[in-house]
């Protein structure tokens, strides 16, 4: 019997191209020195370096700041970049709706994130999800990184749950679906941010209300 549902955070429960888009749109408009190049060149060559999220962006600003010429250190946008993120962060549709329904099943909830903990905090407080969770483990903070089996088993201990009463969502075919497979959870694949085409998963959804059907069947 299922009893609990984890999840990954960036591309899963938050939007990440979204809210990218929309803090790089606001970061253009609030710095001056930005504005000598042209808007949509600004974002779109931010989008492309920052690779869906797999480069730091000490290394995407310094790029930007010599491609572009820019008159303004890196290190002030990176800054600008951990500080304000989390004013712009946008959940996938449903996630309120799915997250109370879960709950209301008596599902405990919890979150493992691979990145930097005061910076993935900082976006789980932004979508004012927090204190729906049971467990929340974030890489940085863990010592620990998916797929790694530990940091699984981990949060399953602190849910105290074990492996085959609990589900895994997540976008990444590896790092998601195959790791918590690997550790005896069943899996489901958000596919509506993932690049693969094809996943071996025991569920895939495009819409996070349909977790409630799964888990209610």
């Amino acid at each position: 019997m299922i009893k609990g549902v984890l999840f990954d955070l960036d591309g899963t429960l938050l939007d990440r191209d979204a809210s990218l888009l929309r803090f790089t749109e606001d970061q253009y408009e609030r710095f001056p020195e930005l504005q000598r190049v042209d808007r949509d060149q600004y974002i779109r060559r931010f989008v492309e370096l920052d690779a869906r999220g797999y480069v730091w962006k000490d290394k995407v600003y310094e790029q930007l700041v010599r491609e572009l010429d820019l008159e303004l250190s890196w290190e002030r946008l990176l800054e600008d970049y951990i500080a304000g993120f989390r004013l712009h962060c946008i959940g996938y549709p449903h996630l309120r709706e799915m997250l109370t329904a879960l709950k209301r099943q008596g599902m405990k909830l919890g979150i493992i994130s691979n990145g930097f903990g005061e910076f993935q905090w900082g976006s789980i407080q932004g979508l004012g999800i927090a204190d729906d969770f049971d467990a929340i483990l974030i890489s940085e903070l863990e010592g620990l990184r998916k797929p790694d089996p530990a940091i699984f088993r981990r949060a399953l201990d602190r849910l105290e749950l074990q492996p085959e009463e609990a589900v895994f969502v997540g976008d990444h075919a590896v790092n998601d679906v195959e790791a918590s497979r690997k550790v005896g959870m069943k899996a489901v694949w958000m596919k509506v941010a993932a690049g693969d085409t094809s996943c071996e998963t025991d569920y895939s959804i495009t819409d996070l209300m349909e977790l409630k059907d799964i888990l209610s069947n």
